[in-house]
């Protein structure tokens, strides 16, 4: 299975292709067909395959290490076959350690709380050339992305058995017609990779080359990403290369020593989540982590990679005391082997698959996460916008007549709107851990909450960067998000619920086709203040352009006080036309409209010849092109 170029790519940490190589492949050996086994344990006094085809016995099946200095053992075993289990049983050179281990590249892995590896063949008919041929355009800069974050466990259950999660095979029926009908872009999926803890959401992998067993096979949860595909929608997975578990049949401690993990604790433990960090700094373990992101893109047609906690990748002493973590080579507190590796990873995936995106979250302040390697970036196609979302969520929680207090929290996000390629993200971290949900953290009446939930979404909406919300929140769920129920579907019988959901479709809709509010959310050309000093009234008016200079004017009041006959100043005279109002009653509000035409007059306002005299509704945002 390997060539010499091979061992030489594994050795020099540039082998990004390993799961055509290392684990199990089912094959014809000789004229007979079983399974080829390779794995990587140089620290190895032997290995032996164990599995339903030898009675789980070890030494039945011997592995043989290669004799080019490689650490990789191999060996072909004709009575393994797909769907058997199987896992390693490791004796290492030191301290007599003993160990059974499952697949580092498994393929599949048995159904939690069984740990067993499982042989699996990776063949599938795709039928998502359309969407393979344009995935480019969907995935631009210059387009318009409205992200839907999703937890496969919790957004449906079976009605009939509340307890049972939906298969890929069921989300594939019922989840692209939703996500079809609400008008989003692309879906992001929280981690799938194969997770011991079904409460860690997937961020406690250990199948870095499987989709979990929860929801069914690999080739069902290609099925999903097909048909989604179909629906020409976009596939967006949150993938962990930051951490893992310890549980003793992942890879840490693999043979016997600190293989894929830093030995010393202060850099190869994580104390926030009590799990294992990857030795950047170790070839083996870069071929690994860049061949599983490959591997995503290249077997499951995934068309982004959300990274988790980069934060905690970049810094040596992210969430550790005085003491607790190691300054590098230059005494500072950058994890300069991180670095390189996310440089490399990008670099990597964008030279393989020039027509996905990568996704950092990155917390800090942290320079150019999202500007490309060769002017000396980390090389994402994208950042989350962390700040905005903190300063946002911070104001709309205050109660109305607190805000104009607050008025800086919702223009300082412009004054580094354009230092990266922004994701705003209203995501699942926001609704657990007693933060509560996304309506609940809205002041006000039952009426008000709505309203400013509505004013939220369409600020949003409005703001430069592309676009990303939590499941629920798009109805309106009153609880928590909890990964051991179904979202709240029945609150679709109440009206304001309701509303809302049609609130939010017409938002994307909307969004998808005015191409003032994406096509230059990364250029300053993009965007123009009216008023953003109007503290007083808790009103923002603004302009936003797209490439060819066509403006769309959006006037946000953040008090439940109706605003008549107010002047905005406008850079175009004759008639402007109010095209989206989120007062609207089809959508739960009180109907402050505007005429169909409200035409300009003479009278200069916000340094403009020109200006509208509006009708501004209560916690309400209205959008109006010039015709």
């Amino acid at each position: 299975m390997f060539t010499e170029q091979d061992i030489y790519l594994f050795k020099e940490g540039r082998h990004f292709r390993l799961y055509q190589h290392l684990g199990a492949h089912v094959i014809t050996h000789g004229g007979v067909r079983g399974t080829y086994f390779g794995v990587w344990a140089p620290n190895a006094a032997s290995v032996s395959v164990i599995g339903d085809f030898n009675y789980w016995s070890p030494g039945s099946h011997l592995l043989n290490a290669r004799s080019d200095g490689s650490g990789i053992w191999e060996g072909f075993v004709s009575q393994a076959m797909p769907g058997h289990n199987y896992k390693f049983h490791v004796e290492s050179r030191f301290n007599n350690y003993k160990v059974d281990k499952g697949d580092p590249f498994a393929f599949f892995w048995e159904i939690s709380p069984k740990t067993a590896s499982t042989i699996w063949k990776m063949d599938y008919d795709w039928k998502d050339r359309q969407w393979m041929e344009k995935r480019r355009e969907k995935n631009a800069l210059d387009q318009p992305m409205a992200i839907y974050e999703m937890h496969l466990g919790s957004w449906q259950r079976d009605p009939a058995d509340p307890a049972r999660f939906l298969s890929y095979n069921e989300l594939a029926k019922a989840l692209p017609g939703y996500l079809t009908k609400m008008g989003y872009t692309h879906v992001e999926f929280m981690p799938v990779g194969e997770h011991p803890f079904y409460g860690s959401w997937g961020y406690q992998c250990l199948g870095f080359f499987a989709p979990s067993s929860r929801y069914g096979t690999p080739q069902e949860f290609m099925n999903l990403i097909d048909v989604l595909h179909q629906h020409d929608i976009g596939v967006i997975l949150d993938w962990v290369p930051s951490h893992f578990p310890t549980d003793e049949y992942g890879p840490g401690y693999f043979d016997g020593t600190h293989l894929y993990e830093h030995m010393d604790p202060r850099k190869g433990f994580h104390p926030d989540w009590k799990s294992f960090i990857f030795n950047y700094g170790r070839n083996e373990v870069v071929n690994f982590l860049v061949s599983s992101a490959l591997f995503w893109l290249d077997k499951y047609h995934i068309d982004g990679l959300r990274l988790d906690a980069v934060a905690s990748m970049l810094y040596l002493d992210y969430s550790r005391e005085n003491g607790e973590w190691i300054p590098n080579e230059y005494g500072g507190n950058e994890n300069l082997e991180a670095i390189k590796f996310l440089k490399a990873l990008n670099s990597t995936v964008y030279e393989n698959f020039p027509d996905v995106q990568t996704f950092a979250e990155e917390s800090t302040s942290w320079p150019m996460v999202s500007k490309p390697t060769y002017v000396g970036g980390l090389g994402f196609g994208y950042k989350w916008n962390m700040g905005w979302m903190h300063d946002t969520l911070s104001y709309m929680s205050k109660d109305p007549v607190f805000r104009k207090f607050h008025h800086n929290q919702m223009t300082f996000s412009i004054w580094y709107a354009y230092s990266e390629n922004f994701v705003l993200p209203l995501s699942h971290d926001e609704v657990v851990h007693g933060k509560g949900s996304l309506i609940n953290k809205m002041p006000g009446d039952y009426w008000q909450k709505f309203a400013n939930l509505r004013l939220l979404m369409g600020y949003m909406y409005a703001h430069p960067g592309k676009k990303m919300t939590f499941m629920g929140s798009e109805i309106g769920q009153w609880s928590e998000w909890n990964h051991d129920s179904s979202l709240d579907w029945h609150l679709l019988e109440f009206d304001s619920h309701r509303k809302l959901s049609v609130w939010m479709a017409r938002l994307n809709d909307f969004y998808r086709n005015h191409s003032q509010l994406f096509e230059l959310d990364f250029s300053r050309d993009g965007f123009s203040w009216i008023d953003p000093s109007n503290a007083d009234d808790s009103i923002l008016s603004f302009l936003r352009f797209d490439k060819h200079k066509n403006p769309m004017l959006m006037v946000a009041n953040f008090t439940p006080v109706p605003r008549t006959d107010y002047h905005i100043g406008v850079p175009k005279t004759g008639p402007w036309i109010e095209v989206l109002n989120s007062d609207h009653s089809d959508f739960g509000g009180s109907n402050t409209l505007n005429s169909e035409k409200v035409f300009s007059s003479n009278q200069p306002a916000h340094g403009y010849d020109h200006s509208l005299a509006l009708n501004i509704p209560p916690l309400g945002i209205i959008f109006l092109e010039s015709v």
